[in-house]
């Protein structure tokens, strides 16, 4: 039986890449004044930074949401279907390949992140469309696809915010959003499009709590980001391999050995 393989219109997909990357093409000469926001807490002074990188950050995720729905409806099957699990990885690709463009100054490296960056969100939008249609030939790999950037993302992002000389709350504000959004992403991908939402609360609160901890110990961002990847991809394979009721012989070597992996490379890595 022949398995349908269908492409996103090009149009459209140029259009929604062109935009996004248009707007972080601009943003290095746009400079406006930023605005602090401080509320007095018992015992405790929250500041908050609002400022144009911000403000584009955010409108960037928003726009490849939107596109990514745009680019969806032309495809054959996805009358009638839910198309928000599909949103969540472009949303968050747009707003993680902002991070290095928003900081770096306008040269050499900048333009090969934006390159890339562009690049990666181009295959994060096909395989998105790819992945709607369950009978596709190229289903799994593209899911296994979209796991991995993920995933890698969330490893850029958690070194470029410890990086950063952010305080707690806005190491936490910028980490939990993400390990939810990876987490739910990846759960709704391997369980065959099921919202496995208290899963991906109770992994968000662990890593969260293991985040909180890390912040105050004297480790490299690589190895902050490191830690952080393997814990949390041990806990997304631990709760699938639950929710798939896998045999317990077998249901911890999958997480047990990524997390070996992961952390030994965050032992020996330098940096």
């Amino acid at each position: 039986m022949h398995s349908p393989q269908h492409l996103p219109d090009a149009n459209r997909l140029s259009v929604i890449t062109a935009a996004i990357l248009l707007v972080y093409a601009l943003t290095p000469f746009v400079n406006l004044p930023g605005q602090q926001i401080d509320l007095q807490l018992p015992g405790f002074l929250f500041e908050l930074q609002l400022n144009f990188n911000t403000m584009v950050s955010i409108l960037v995720a928003l726009l490849a949401a939107a596109g990514t729905d745009w680019l969806l409806q032309g495809h054959p099957t996805a009358a009638g279907a839910a198309r928000l699990p599909n949103w969540l990885l472009p949303a968050l690709t747009a707003w993680v390949i902002g991070v290095p463009l928003t900081t770096l100054e306008v040269s050499t490296e900048w333009w090969v992140v934006f390159a890339l960056g562009g690049l990666l969100l181009i295959l994060v939008l096909v395989a998105e469309y790819i992945v709607v249609d369950p009978n596709d030939i190229r289903h799994a790999p593209a899911s296994i696809g979209l796991i991995a950037v993920s995933f890698a993302l969330y490893l850029v992002l958690a070194i470029s915010i410890r990086a950063a000389p952010f305080r707690l709350y806005a190491v936490l504000f910028a980490l939990a959003p993400t390990v939810f959004l990876v987490s739910i992403r990846t759960l709704y991908l391997r369980s065959g499009g099921r919202w496995l939402l208290s899963w991906a609360v109770g992994i968000t609160l662990v890593i969260g709590q293991i985040a909180t901890g890390l912040y105050y110990l004297p480790i490299s961002p690589l190895r902050f980001g490191l830690i952080l990847l393997g814990l949390t991809y041990a806990l997304t394979a631990l709760a699938s391999g639950i929710e798939e009721q896998r045999s317990p012989s077998v249901i911890w070597v999958e997480p047990v050995i990524m997390l070996i992996v992961i952390w030994s490379m965050a032992i020996f890595v330098r940096g």
